[in-house]
């Protein structure tokens, strides 16, 4: 049995730390998960509108597989520049990939974006967007503790027809792995089961962090195999897309990783409807900091691992949205009834 940690953050595992810094006036902000050292990194895209920055090179067959920093942002193709001001930090700090002979390092800081540039808010920047000092900002915040909803990439995020937010959730093994996932929830689709309050990461939730969900109850004749009605279908289907982190404090190979990555897609399945559409950026990054070995049969392990990192990303995303609160006319999960 695997149980959620004492934090219920990605946070939980081991050399993990998260930053957040937001423009209230822009309606927008980013999200910075940050590793006390190098971790394994990998990736998987599944969205049919994605925006990243380099993801190609955690490709398992190029030469870097450790990250330094995972950049998650507003703004859509600006807020990419939000990496810009986290490896600059970084850089200044020595932390990166060492260049051999040279004084300096490269910072390897991928990033994803997800769409809120039609939220309302004040995007007249100019030539001056404002997301590399924003991912400044961020990672200058980074620590174990942090706040859910409302935050970061959250800020102007929307999930279907409610706030969407950033969420996190971990899972730590009786035998002592810890996993951990945080998302950015700004979905196309539903978090909810069709004509209830329910979300559909129900089934998952732990102590009470979705506010106590019960399994929902089913029109006569089961539910209709469309869309749900609160998805962005009538509303505006190009604001969106749902990121993720997942990590573990095992020690995985770079293809492991990338395994890891792809098994946690699967979190979004279970807890929106309908996800990875031609609308959606969805991105599910892996960081793995090797505090503990991977206890074989390591297929056996990455794929127990793999399971339960996809069931935190769907918590994650569900606690995204409870923990969002009602702002300019967007319902919050629980101001509706």
């Amino acid at each position: 049995m695997a149980k959620a940690g004492a934090r219920n953050l990605i946070t939980d595992v081991a050399g993990i730390a998260v930053g957040a810094a937001h423009d209230e006036a822009a309606r927008t902000g980013v999200t910075v998960v940050v590793p006390h050292k190098r971790a394994t990194g990998a990736v998987d895209v599944r969205g049919g509108g994605p925006g990243t920055r380099e993801t190609d090179l955690l490709d398992p067959v190029n030469h870097v597989d450790e990250v330094d920093a995972i950049v998650l942002s507003g703004g859509s193709v600006f807020g990419l520049e939000a990496a810009s001001g986290v490896a600059a930090w970084l850089g200044a700090r020595g932390r990166g990939y060492s260049l051999r002979g040279l004084p300096m390092v490269a910072p390897i800081v991928p990033a994803a974006i997800l769409f809120d540039l039609a939220n309302g808010g004040d995007k007249n920047w100019g030539e001056l967007p404002p997301y590399r000092a924003l991912g400044r900002a961020a990672i200058e915040d980074a620590r174990a503790d942090f706040s859910l909803g409302n935050v970061g990439a959250g800020r102007g995020a929307r999930a279907g027809g409610l706030k969407g937010g950033v969420g996190s959730a971990s899972a730590v093994t009786e035998d002592g792995y810890t996993v951990g996932a945080l998302a950015a929830v700004n979905a196309f689709g539903s978090v909810l089961v069709p004509g209830t309050r329910t979300f559909w990461a129900w089934a998952l939730e732990q102590n009470g962090e979705l506010g106590g969900q019960s399994a929902p109850i089913l029109p006569a004749g089961g539910m209709s195999l469309d869309f749900p009605i609160d998805t962005k279908a009538t509303r505006s289907p190009r604001t969106s897309t749902t990121l993720a982190v997942v990590a573990v404090d095992a020690a995985l190979t770079a293809v492991e990783a990338k395994r890891l990555a792809i098994m946690a897609q699967d979190g979004l399945a279970r807890s929106v409807r309908p996800v990875h559409t031609p609308y959606d950026g969805d991105v599910v990054f892996a960081l793995a900091t090797a505090e503990r070995a991977l206890a074989e049969p390591r297929p056996l392990m990455l794929a127990r691992l793999g399971t339960i990192g996809a069931d935190c990303v769907a918590r994650a995303i569900a606690r995204g949205v409870y923990e969002a609160r009602a702002i300019d006319g967007v319902p919050s999960y629980r101001g509706i009834s």
